[in-house]
């Protein structure tokens, strides 16, 4: 698969309690306006039934023009008919997530270090994503830094679509793409004014 050089990940912890279904929304909406087309939907708070309602809405709004990622639940990337699944290292292995989503949907899978992006080289995933580059206040207990020097190491680890995460910012995006990423996740630095963000990050990378 190609990738977009900006992977969006709506993460419904970064919004204020209790989560508004509207904001989210919109706020994917504005993404969508501002030029992304690769969005993850991560909820890692609340109920099942509550993650399904938020992602059903954000499908029927973005329609087909956004391809959209389930964090974590295979079942819930069915259900909402989304077009691919993202597992960490201790969530339904790509194996397993490929097994239930099937050869049309889209797997990736997140790394941390060498060898797990060797060994998910050698899985089913469609892409490898691999972090966290800076430090980053996205996770409680985040994994080791990597740094522009791991991501060198994992580009040259790997010829799979690179996906990368961890602290990426306008400032520092492009170093990250020129050391051989083929995409960069962003959370925060895409929350304050989503849409002109968006435009900012992909002007920056191009």
């Amino acid at each position: 698969m190609t990738l977009p050089r900006l992977y969006a990940i709506l993460d419904v912890g970064c919004f204020s309690s209790p989560v508004s279904k509207t904001a989210l929304v919109e706020y994917a909406r504005e993404l969508a306006i501002g030029g992304v087309t690769l969005l993850q939907y991560r909820s890692k708070l609340g109920s099942a039934s509550e993650a399904l309602s938020h992602a059903r809405e954000i499908r029927r709004v973005l329609n087909d023009g956004v391809t959209l990622v389930m964090n974590d639940r295979a079942d819930l990337c069915l259900a909402a008919d989304f077009d691919g699944i993202h597992v960490g290292q201790d969530d339904l292995s790509p194996h397993g997530a490929r097994k239930v989503v099937g050869q049309r949907r889209i797997v990736g899978v997140s790394t941390h270090n060498l060898e797990q992006v060797l060994e998910a080289d050698a899985g089913p995933a469609d892409y490898i994503a691999f972090g966290p580059v800076f430090a980053t206040a996205s996770k409680t207990n985040p994994d080791p830094v990597v740094g522009v020097e791991g991501v060198r190491a994992a580009r040259a680890a790997t010829r799979k679509p690179l996906v990368t995460i961890g602290g990426i910012t306008r400032l520092n995006a492009r170093s990250v793409i020129e050391a051989g990423a083929d995409s960069v996740a962003v959370i925060s630095d895409l929350l304050s004014h989503p849409r002109a963000s968006a435009g900012e990050f992909l002007r920056l990378m191009v």
